[in-house]
């Protein structure tokens, strides 16, 4: 563990699609990671719904990638006989006042190549029986849903099979150590030693901006966490979802609302929500709460006073940690729910959303910044888990830029 030519910090998903690729061009990559497996945070504890392209601005790197992303990841699951539900999604209008974006987001996603119908409140009965709209939704056939820990194990094995890559679990990448004195290597520092590289791919996820300032890049930014937390129907109502309900979401906002998913287990889930944590691995009501909880209260704070979304996100997520505000966001998507229907879970993710600190603006895409041998990937936001197969080539390049 004394030198790797390149170096990934962090193995989750896009950690892990990128040293596949790398690895696939012949190079040997040492992948480090702060705990005892991949996609202990973010990657694992998504949705596990594999998007089809509809939100995303064109021109963006979401949009130019969500397509070939859903592709190439529904082509490795089965290639891999991983779990997969072809079960396809649908997006309704809970009020008149919702069908003009609701208009404008399949226009957007026509101009965007993905595969989308206009349908009416007939054609949802045929597709989703519960299901509520006013007067059209959205049908996207190539929405899917994975397991995620399944395919984070599946790309583990695959990689520790290749021979050309290494994981050391257990060891955080702390910033830039004392330099060796060679002109092609430098030294990160660890929790368990310095490790000389040639490149160094920073993938941390919600500490990615931590690693980055340590070296000097990304000053301007800084990861928010918001925290998701889900609930889920008991079994005996989870017939009245077949597939995914979404809700228009708001434009706004980087976030799709709360939606009702069915995993490839059968259990329907309802979530996630967006309430600003306090903690980047704040997943509990105290639980992941340390001693950096004080400075993103401030950071919020200033976010709440000078950005319009983020106010209106904080004024109206943090009331879901109540069932009733939760169960009457749920119950505007489908027909027949009661509140008996709907059980707790233990299900709750993290999403770190990049704020630009110049702007005090969210940053709405994805975002990486290279330094000298070292290239940062700071905002790996939705959808990061679907994107990252064909977000791999792109973040290949660059490392191979940067390794001259």
């Amino acid at each position: 563990m004394k030198h790797a030519d390149i170096v990934i910090a962090g193995a989750g998903i896009v950690g892990l699609t990128l040293a596949r690729e790398l690895t696939g061009r012949g190079a040997r990559v040492l992948i480090l990671d702060k705990e005892d497996a991949p996609g202990r945070h973010a990657s694992g504890r998504n949705s596990g719904v594999l998007h089809a392209g509809i939100y995303y601005a064109p021109g963006s790197a979401r949009a130019a990638t969500c397509l070939e992303g859903n592709r190439l990841m529904r082509a490795y699951c089965l290639e891999r006989g991983l779990p997969i539900l072809e079960s396809g999604k649908v997006i309704v209008a809970r009020s008149p006042a919702e069908l003009p974006i609701l208009q404008a987001l399949f226009e957007r996603a026509q101009s965007a190549g993905a595969l989308v119908r206009l349908i009416d409140a007939g054609e949802l009965r045929a597709i989703e029986p519960r299901a509520r709209t006013v007067d059209k939704a959205i049908h996207s056939p190539l929405t899917a849903v994975v397991e995620p820990k399944a395919i984070l194990a599946s790309l583990r094995q695959e990689l520790e099979d290749g021979g050309r890559a290494q994981f050391r679990f257990g060891v955080q990448a702390i910033g830039p150590a004392q330099q060796s004195g060679s002109a092609v290597t430098r030294t990160l520092s660890t929790s368990a030693g310095p490790v000389e590289y040639s490149v160094l791919v920073n993938a941390a996820g919600a500490h990615a901006d931590r690693l980055a300032h340590a070296f000097g890049c990304g000053k301007r930014y800084v990861l928010v966490p918001f925290k998701g937390i889900y609930r889920k129907l008991r079994p005996e109502a989870a017939h009245l979802v077949r597939g995914s309900i979404y809700p228009v979401p708001d434009p706004a906002t980087p976030f799709l609302g709360i939606h009702f998913t069915r995993s490839v287990s059968g259990d329907v889930y309802i979530g996630p929500t967006a309430i600003p944590a306090f903690g980047r691995e704040n997943y509990g009501v105290l639980r992941g709460l340390d001693a950096e909880a004080p400075e993103i209260l401030w950071r919020d704070a200033v976010l709440f006073a000078t950005n319009p979304t983020f106010r209106s996100v904080a004024l109206s997520e943090p009331r879901k940690y109540l069932f009733r505000h939760f169960f009457a966001d749920a119950a505007r998507l489908l027909d027949g729910i009661t509140p008996e229907d709907v059980l707790p879970s233990p299900k709750a993710g993290i999403r770190p959303q990049l704020v630009d600190l110049e702007k005090n603006a969210l940053v709405m895409d994805f975002l990486s910044e290279a330094g000298d041998s070292e290239l940062h990937v700071l905002n790996a936001i939705s959808p990061a888990f679907t994107s990252s197969t064909a977000l791999a080539p792109v973040l290949a390049d660059k490392v191979a830029e940067l390794a001259g």
